[in-house]
């Protein structure tokens, strides 16, 4: 008899357990070594409290009533409950706060897009470090875990969400037709994008300008020759880069058109992408103004990583993750990688298998 479960979630059975525990000791280590304490969370919030925060197409998804009739909402990340912990618990520390966590997240789902309504993500959050120091702090702690895990070929896509917002303000897009144009662009699809501003009533001349900045992709060049209301977060970019050590640095590609979905960040943004994988393996960026509306004003700036997601690529550059906990004849291997945070090759041999058993079960192409 077959009992099944809900749509974009998954049963993960011992030898794929072994492999992403492998990453989340790897990446915790990695946190700890740049002083990031572990927090945990409830995985019930009250539905006002995630209200409070702008989570656009990533907003709470699944609603239940306690015995009192409020509305308990299952968090769909981790950067509100955090913002709400630093408000309450942490309202006289003095800053910057750094936390980490390792905790499943919930999220709506398309019916049959294969999409994961149950994520397990891994990330950091600085509080009260502004730009551009706490952007780069975030950065190199991002590089810094990808390393130690051993992805090698992931590059890390820098924009500023207050980019296009301001394009779009300079050219007078009216209030109704910007958040379809921020939706279009946080899609990558540039073909809604332009079919939008045909129907926008803009000069072509202004039309023009909205496609073709976003679509300027590349080295520091591409931050050259910015339109005036894109000076500013384009001079943002330059000087985080500017701070990066030489090894984080180069794996940075300028995205003018990275819009994330989630509608609380205010500066920086970026992406983690690696050719493995067809999707981002994770992503953040700064929320300077969130935890003003939980009752303490503090720039702040985080990323989070789907572990799965991260799994997978990772068995795509055929060096697995799965990590043998036990194995007599590595473990010298395991004690020299214990000592650099890396995951010993022996270990990454034997990950694709599962990996590749996931991706089947998330109904993924090989």
């Amino acid at each position: 008899m077959i009992h099944p479960i809900p749509s974009g979630t998954r049963d993960v059975l011992p030898e794929e357990t072994r492999e992403v525990r492998a990453i989340t000791d790897t990446l915790r280590g990695v946190f700890e070594r740049h002083r990031y304490g572990e927090v945990y969370t409830p995985a019930l919030e009250y539905e006002s409290v995630l209200s409070g925060a702008d989570m656009a197409e990533a907003g709470p998804a699944y609603r239940v009533f306690d015995e009192t009739g409020a509305v308990l909402a299952l968090r769909s990340d981790m950067t509100v409950p955090i913002a709400r912990v630093v408000a309450t618990r942490y309202a006289a520390s003095e800053p910057p706060l750094r936390f980490c966590y390792f905790a499943h997240c919930y999220r709506g789902v398309r019916p049959q897009r294969g999409q994961s309504r149950e994520l397990l993500q891994a990330g950091i959050e600085l509080i009260g470090s502004p730009a551009p120091d706490g952007t780069v702090e975030a950065l190199t702690v991002l590089c810094h875990a990808l390393d130690a895990v051993g992805l090698r070929d992931y590059r890390i896509g820098l924009g500023d969400a207050s980019l296009f917002p301001a394009l779009m303000s300079s050219l007078q897009v009216r209030e109704e037709a910007r958040q379809g144009m921020l939706e279009a662009l946080a899609r990558r699809d540039f073909v809604g994008l332009e079919h939008r501003l045909a129907k926008s009533g803009l000069s072509d001349e202004a039309a023009s300008l909205l496609l073709r900045v976003p679509q300027r992709r590349g080295g520091p060049e591409v931050l050259s020759d910015a339109p005036p209301p894109a000076v500013e977060p384009v001079t943002g970019m330059r000087r985080v880069h500017e701070r990066l050590d030489a090894a984080v640095a180069e794996r940075v590609i300028f995205d003018l058109g990275l819009v994330r979905s989630i509608g609380y960040y205010t500066g920086a943004v970026f992406e983690v992408y690696d050719p493995a994988l067809g999707a981002p393996i994770g992503g953040g960026g700064r929320y300077d103004e969130l935890l003003a509306r939980f009752g303490r004003s503090l720039p702040a700036v985080g990323f989070a990583l789907g572990v799965d997601r991260l799994h997978i690529a990772l068995a795509g550059e055929e060096r697995g993750t799965g990590a043998l906990l036990a194995g007599s004849s590595d473990r010298a291997e395991e004690a020299g990688a214990a000592r650099d945070g890396s995951v010993p090759t022996s270990a990454r041999a034997q990950g694709a298998p599962a990996a590749a058993n996931a991706r089947r079960d998330r109904g993924e192409g090989a």
